[in-house]
């Protein structure tokens, strides 16, 4: 197979012979509506989408249908509509967001432009003719007029495509809370409001998108964007798109099934001529299932879905070498932890990602919003609770999981590729000093590669006991002095972190098994159990606990109880892994913390 990683020309997948999963039996759901607005995250597969779109429908590519098409599902059952329409298509990422309001709108203004301009060179090329189209570098709205009414001269109708509709007004508005360095949070808030405002440019683009549709100039529209924020603020500037997201049936339109995943390893598998073959699919199967599956967009589809992007990245490099890639995490992606670092400014934002990770990284909200716009997004006091799960659900750093008994929304990290952005965002809150991350990674390092836990806990107990201290946290528990830990120890290079689902533990510890294409390295699987203690049940102050030393810390009766307690689950839960993983290098703890002041620790 050949893949191609980043490409989204479904023109040169289908050419290359790139490999390329049909979602062409799609294109017969899509065409009942005219005007559709399709939100997924970023890194998707909207662009793909856009393009096989593009060359369905596209009037001068009717010679190619054979070619693009035979071999996949639309090709054997056409609809009428193939090959019918002139394509005009815009793609809003390429729209510079810096700058003053004037300087985003001339961006914008040129890029419009310089479409129009390459659709007219197209088509003439391609044969086409139609009446010469206006171009006006200061109103492409004009513009777009003007080829509106060229092509209506014609015999064939308008497909406008747009894609990544918000891109440029979400970068304006996220820089709100993230880039007040460059302007200053009242300049966002006022270049975004300029933006979306009933005379912004965005605005009136969509005012006019609609008077073409409703007066069939644009005969059909599709839009691509990672949320609704942008379209709920332009909604009286266009109204009339259907929007598709939480439909059952395109939960699968972007990303890859189960099934579709273990075709791709099988196939991988037999090239590489792998000894135990079937045991290496189901290894490759679950790793990839355990770092790029878990997402949904619908509640009555249970099917989650993989991440395209990032399973292609993981498909080119395992058959190329013949080996997992060595880091899973795709630094496209990586950008995703913006929307984290949006979420951490913001009031009681920290205590939702926080809690995140102490809740078996899942929460529950009434239901996810469909619709907020600016006004949320810069009024802090309506940043509520499900304000701020819908924001991180729509930009894919959580995901639907399920319906609690009385129908509210429960939703989830999707996987364990989004866990680490939430792990590493939470110790730069606590940890906003490099020097201090460092000095607490390599505190870690001690543990599994020595299997040395000492100088982690001293680290936690001096620096992180600190931080929570002074943010005064009276949830305190054994789960937060966990996510202490898992937030240095956490290391997706050489480790699957976490798997109470697999063994049916409480969530309150945490396990680290090496990945086993890197079980050659002179590293140790781990487990640790935590307990914590409040000063109130040893009737103490924390400087009376600071003040203890370590032999009368430890023979405190209520830190033996927890010691005794915890060792029997450590005992339990390791001979669980050992049957589940069978060879394992394990180094089984027990950590107990007396409140925010002291930690204690064995090993079992």
């Amino acid at each position: 197979m050949k893949f191609g990683y980043g490409v989204s020309d479904f023109s040169k997948i289908i050419n290359k012979g790139y490999f390329y999963q049909d979602r062409t039996d799609k294109i017969p759901l899509l065409e009942q509506s005219e005007s559709q607005l399709f939100i997924r995250p970023r890194r998707f597969g909207k662009s793909l989408l856009l393009s096989m779109l593009e060359n369905y429908y596209d009037v001068s590519k009717k010679d190619e249908f054979d070619q693009l098409f035979g071999h996949l599902a639309i090709g054997k059952n056409p609809t009428p509509f193939r090959n019918s329409y002139f394509i005009f298509k815009l793609d809003f990422s390429c729209v510079d967001p810096t700058g003053t309001v004037d300087d985003i709108k001339q961006s914008f203004f040129n890029h419009i432009n310089v479409c129009i301009e390459g659709f007219s060179t197209y088509y003439k090329f391609k044969g086409f003719d139609f009446p010469i189209i206006q171009i006006n570098r200061d109103d492409a709205l004009y513009s777009i007029q003007s080829l509106a009414k060229s092509v209506k001269a014609t015999p064939y109708p308008l497909y406008l495509l747009i894609d990544e509709y918000d891109n440029f007004a979400n970068t304006v508005m996220m820089g709100i809370h993230i880039l007040d360095r460059d302007f200053g949070k009242d300049n966002h808030k006022q270049r975004y409001q300029s933006l979306v405002h009933e005379q912004g440019p965005l605005r009136t683009f969509f005012k006019t998108v609609k008077a073409l549709t409703t007066s069939t100039m644009f005969d059909r529209v599709f839009i691509t964007g990672v949320s609704p924020v942008v379209m709920s603020d332009i909604t009286s500037g266009y109204n009339v798109a259907k929007n598709i997201y939480f439909k059952d049936e395109f939960n699968e339109l972007c990303g890859f099934t189960q099934q579709e995943v273990q075709s791709v390893i099988e196939h991988i598998v037999e090239k590489c001529q792998f000894k135990n073959k079937k045991s290496k699919v189901k290894e490759a199967v679950e790793l990839m299932k355990t770092y790029y599956n878990g997402y949904r967009f619908c509640y009555k589809n249970y099917q989650y879905v993989y991440n395209p992007t990032l399973s292609i990245y993981f498909f080119e490099q395992f058959q190329k070498e013949c080996e997992y890639p060595f880091e899973m995490l795709d630094d496209n992606l990586a950008v995703d932890e913006s929307k984290l670092e949006y979420i951490a400014r913001i009031p009681k934002g920290e205590q939702l990602l926080l809690s995140l990770m102490e809740q078996n990284q899942q929460v529950v909200i009434p239901a996810i919003s469909k619709r907020f716009g600016i006004q949320e997004m810069l009024n802090d006091a309506s940043k509520d609770h499900a304000f701020l799960v819908s924001f991180l659900y729509y930009f894919g750093v959580l995901t639907i999981k399920d319906r609690t008994d009385d129908l509210q929304s429960i939703l989830k990290v999707p996987n364990l590729v989004m866990k680490g952005l939430y792990v590493d965002r939470i110790c730069k809150m606590f940890l906003p000093m490099p020097d201090d991350r460092d000095n607490g990674k390599d505190a870690a390092r001690q543990l599994w590669s020595k299997g040395n836990i000492a100088p982690l806990c001293k680290f936690v107990e001096d620096k992180y006991f600190k931080v929570f201290a002074n943010r005064d946290y009276r949830w305190a528990n054994e789960l937060t002095v966990k996510t202490a830990f898992l937030t240095l120890l956490y290391n997706d290079l050489l480790y699957i972190m976490d798997s109470e689902p697999e063994i049916e533990r409480r969530y309150a510890d945490l396990t680290m098994i090496i990945r086993p294409d890197k079980r050659h390295g002179k590293i140790f699987d781990v487990l640790i159990e935590f307990k914590f203690v409040h000063l109130k049940d040893v009737n103490m102050t924390g400087e009376e606990a600071k003040a203890l030393s370590k032999e009368d810390l430890e023979k405190l009766p209520e830190i033996l109880v927890k010691l005794e307690d915890a060792e029997k689950q450590v005992a339990e839960y390791g001979k669980h892994l050992e049957e589940k993983y069978g060879n394992l290098r394990l180094h089984k703890f027990v950590v107990v913390a007396l409140g925010f002041e002291r930690v204690c620790f064995k090993k079992i």
